[in-house]
């Protein structure tokens, strides 16, 4: 019987690589595909990436290509979030980049190359064209996958979703990978851990602008709206605080700050650009506002203008426009879309 290809995305870390190491030893044809998408900025790693994705394609014995993405990935992901920023939203990158880049254009560019089967590093899981969170709680990247499109289900793998990072670990030891020891990356999808105000501040131009308290009090000024997020507490540059940022007004360029941290408790939210993977959605689901963040239990509320109302039991901390709420029935992602 033909192997099966699959075509693994290996981005130069240890999650990838296991990946690609685990469907060798079970018998699949293995390709380890490099995405090339940033190459700008002191901090931009990518050609370090490169080159440890290329060692583990070497020890692990499989080919390895390079396939440059970037003008792809500046106009699809890059572009998305600072016209995002630009309007006062928090737009997230990553969400954008599953969608767009891993499981749209390199998708299709693998299935082009004659795969079977796209894999990739992340922690989660696929089960009947459903996606299930990771075994790995603290790992689960479920959230980041909210957006993709579900008919590409039947054909993705990911192979560490039922392994926990410590796991992974021991794994890629085992193996003998190089990147065995190498640490989680950190930052912005593909370009790496870099100060978020200065990566914004080379494409959007400083605008000064009044920071308001909850009372309309001018306490103090900003550089800009677009290099804040609500829930923001550091960074403010207001003496007698803490202050927290609970309001962006993009229009006047106001910066609304509170000192009280409940003023950033909410209780509901709407949500548009949905994307379903089940069409049958209970009326009580739990939703994540936020990476990592405990599903909370909400009601749903469908809107005459196919948008939702999340209703949370429990009052949710700085909800914030563009970021991404994913909706959960126990351990099934339901679908997801973008917090108005």
């Amino acid at each position: 019987m033909k192997q099966k290809k699959v075509i693994v995305a290996l981005s130069g870390g240890v999650d990838s690589s296991v990946s690609a190491a685990l469907l060798k030893r079970d018998g699949f044809d293995v390709v380890g595909v490099f995405m090339k998408c940033w190459v700008e900025g002191k901090k931009c790693t990518s050609g370090e990436d490169e080159k440890m994705a290329r060692m583990s394609a070497v020890k692990i014995g499989i080919p390895f290509y390079s396939l440059d993405l970037i003008k792809d990935y500046r106009k699809r992901v890059v572009d998305y979030m600072l016209k995002g920023y630009e309007k006062g939203i928090t737009p997230n990158p990553d969400v954008m980049c599953n969608k767009e880049i891993k499981f749209g254009l390199f998708y299709e560019k693998a299935l082009l190359m004659g795969a079977d089967y796209v894999a990739t590093g992340h922690y989660a899981q696929v089960e009947d064209g459903k996606i299930l969170v990771g075994k790995d709680s603290n790992k689960d990247q479920s959230y980041f996958l909210s957006m993709i499109d579900a008919s590409v289900l039947s054909k993705v793998l990911f192979p560490i979703g039922k392994y926990t990072k410590p796991e992974v670990r021991v794994m890629a030891k085992k193996f003998g990978l190089p990147a065995a020891e190498r640490p989680d990356s950190q930052g912005l999808c593909f370009i790496g851990n870099v100060d978020f105000k200065d990566f914004l501040s080379d494409f959007i131009p400083e605008s000064k602008g009044k920071i308001v308290d909850m009372e309309g009090r001018v306490v103090g000024s900003h550089p800009g709206v677009w290099f804040y997020t609500i829930g923001q507490r550091k960074g403010i540059g207001l003496s007698g605080g803490p202050f927290f940022v609970v309001e962006k007004n993009r229009k006047d360029n106001t910066l609304i700050v509170s000192r009280n941290e409940k003023d950033l408790y909410k209780k509901e939210l709407r949500v548009r650009n949905l994307n379903w993977f089940e069409k049958d959605i209970p009326e009580r689901i739990s939703a994540r506002i936020r990476y990592r963040q405990k599903p909370a239990s909400c009601k749903v509320i469908k809107e005459k203008d196919g948008s939702l109302r999340l209703v949370f039991v429990t009052p949710q901390r700085a909800i914030a426009p563009g970021q991404a709420a994913v909706l959960y029935n126990g351990s099934e992602m339901l679908g997801g879309g973008i917090i108005a």
